[in-house]
């Protein structure tokens, strides 16, 4: 698989087949990561890998918890932009319509979020955190390696789902690993499995601004 064609056909999966994920492939695809961008070589990124019963055993304390208040951290902020809002609410009425979900069913859209606790199905989760004195810098190389994990999964025929949601449960999650709360942030987890195909939460459109609203080029010949 090309690079273009795993960036392509990437995407946030939120329903997975009943099919294990291959601990050697899993492996591969973490030992090729530890080669992505790092400021310094500071390599900040660490995890852990659930899978079987400790998945289940961790999956069972969220759902028997309520949410941490305050969450680990705010990654909603950008909402305060109408922009950024705006995009938001595009992508919810988006994956919420492929379930024909009404946008006055509260109550079928917290089924749906709650599918968070049991990572849409996946039969493994990357756990990822690391050391609270980590600045902005560090948290842009752990999204670095989250994106080439991602990528490389692809060329292995996996699937994930970044899940930032995990920081409802951060001190939970990090006291059921044996991940110290005083020293470590988590950051989010990693949901790895196999794509249900056919599933329409996986095939609704992602809509991406035009490139040139993102990004100026300065200083070519036209």
């Amino acid at each position: 698989m090309q690079v273009s064609e795993a960036v392509a056909t990437r995407r946030s999966i939120r329903a997975f087949r009943d099919k294990p994920v291959d601990l050697t492939v899993l492996r591969r695809v973490l030992e090729r990561a530890q080669m992505a961008p790092s400021g310094c070589n500071f390599q900040p990124w660490q995890a852990t890998v659930l899978a079987g019963e400790p998945l289940r055993r961790l999956q069972e304390k969220m759902l028997a918890a309520q949410p941490q208040d305050p969450i680990e951290y705010d990654f909603s902020a950008p909402q305060q932009s109408p922009a950024h809002r705006d995009r938001l609410r595009t992508l919810g009425a988006a994956m919420y319509g492929s379930m024909n979900v009404a946008r006055g069913d509260s109550e079928k859209r917290w089924d749906i979020s709650q599918q968070n606790v049991v990572s849409f199905g996946a039969p493994a989760l990357l756990v990822c955190y690391f050391e609270r004195f980590m600045a902005a810098p560090q948290w842009a190389d752990v999204g670095m390696w989250l994106q080439t994990i991602m990528l490389l999964l692809r060329e292995e025929g996996l699937d994930s789902c970044p899940q930032e949601w995990m920081a409802l449960y951060a001190r939970l999650i990090k006291a059921e690993i044996g991940v110290p709360d005083e020293s470590h942030i988590l950051f989010c987890g990693l949901a790895i499995g196999h794509r249900e195909a056919e599933a329409p939460v996986n095939n609704f459109e992602r809509g991406r601004v035009p490139l040139d609203e993102a990004v100026r080029f300065v200083g070519f010949d036209q």
